[in-house]
């Protein structure tokens, strides 16, 4: 029901258009957070639940091609002119579907370039055809400005202090407000890769990469179906005082979940993220049977120096952590955000090897590794 309202909503614009017809572009498998719809002259891009308790809101786009003129749109639409070339991205989280489609030589601008774990990229802003940006609330508009994209890709928390749309909007750039972190479907993130392809005129290319992911992904979770015991997890670990941990309605706690494991959060019903007191996450997985994603952490001994307490669990006291910081490279730059984000298939298949070991003996872990 809920993306037969969005569509249903969508078409009404059919009346403003003078009657012109749409259909559906994309028809997505597990995404809920976007919505393609073709019309004779455009595309509509319609972008849904942007951050946690956005209620209602929407933004929408309207792809037209360079080679057309622009259709008369009521003033709430945003105009993105088609194939774009110049992209600026603010998160390592699109890299992914810019290496599968193939997009290096489009980016003009990466935030926090510091942090990822392309050598593409970092070879690039070496050699000048990248400029490496400042983001979130140090965004510097004006070095933006001076960079001429016809596309920025970026995501929103909803606290203006971080949020840098508003900013880029007020400045008259060609911002896309994305929602993939929102989605609760590690499929559902990976299939944001057809709104990338769809402002570049890569969408076959797209569509086929992500059936691929999606099959095996399914045959992965088809493993795990019949398993008699399933271990404890939790995840995360303590950053300033709080604990955030994923909700149960979070694509993390999907993957848990289809990976074969009981996720002590399950029953939460937050897709994002939820702040816990330290007392709070003890009290229920002290006795839990795995521990992941332990923030940066990849040694027992670097955790265990965070906080005295953490020996209370007894995942820690086991050595029973594991850790997705097999690809990290010396810049700090996890590829989990980037690769991993694309292809949940392979951190799907990590997972299963953590809970499960017996069902994929002959996988070699690409992200995790057990913590010594």
């Amino acid at each position: 029901m809920k993306r037969l309202s969005k569509i249903i909503c969508l078409s009404s614009l059919c009346l403003f258009l003078g009657g012109t017809s749409a259909k559906l572009y994309s028809d997505n498998r597990y995404a809920e957070n976007f919505s393609i719809e073709q019309f004779s002259t455009h595309r509509l891009l319609t972008i849904t639940n942007p951050w946690r308790g956005s209620g209602n809101l929407s933004q929408t786009y309207a792809l037209v091609s360079k080679e057309d003129a622009v259709p008369g749109l009521p003033s709430d639409v945003k105009i993105i002119r088609t194939p774009v070339e110049r992209i600026v991205i603010t998160s390592t989280v699109y890299l992914g579907p810019v290496q599968t489609l193939g997009l290096h030589d489009k980016l003009a601008g990466v935030a926090y370039a510091n942090l990822t774990n392309d050598a593409d990229v970092h070879q690039r802003i070496e050699d000048g055809r990248i400029t490496a940006i400042q983001g979130g609330a140090a965004l510097d508009i004006e070095t933006i400005l001076k960079i001429r994209p016809d596309l920025i890709l970026t995501s929103t928390s909803g606290d203006a202090v971080y949020d840098d749309h508003p900013r880029l909007e007020r400045a008259g750039l060609p911002v896309v407000l994305t929602a993939g972190w929102m989605e609760n479907h590690p499929l559902a993130r990976s299939e944001w890769i057809k709104v990338i392809a769809a402002f570049v005129n890569k969408e076959t290319q797209a569509e086929n990469f992500f059936e691929g992911v999606a099959e095996k992904y399914e045959a992965l979770t088809n493993l795990t179906t019949s398993v008699k015991t399933k271990p404890t997890v939790f995840s995360n670990a303590p950053y300033g005082g709080v604990w955030h941990l994923p909700g149960g309605a979070s694509y993390n706690a999907q993957a848990f979940a289809d990976a074969g494991a009981h996720y002590l959060w399950a029953d939460d019903e937050t897709a994002g993220g939820i702040p816990l007191d330290f007392e709070v996450i003890l009290f229920k997985a002290a006795d839990a049977d795995i521990w992941l994603n332990p923030g940066a952490h990849s040694s027992l001994a670097s955790l265990g120096s965070v906080d005295s307490r953490l020996s209370g669990f007894r995942a820690f006291r086991e050595g029973n952590v594991f850790n997705n910081t097999v690809r990290v490279n010396t810049h700090g730059g996890n590829d989990i955000w980037e690769r991993g984000i694309n292809s949940p298939d392979e951190v799907l298949a990590d997972l299963i090897k953590i809970f499960h070991p017996d069902l994929l003996p002959d996988h070699q872990f690409i992200y995790y590794e057990q913590l010594k």
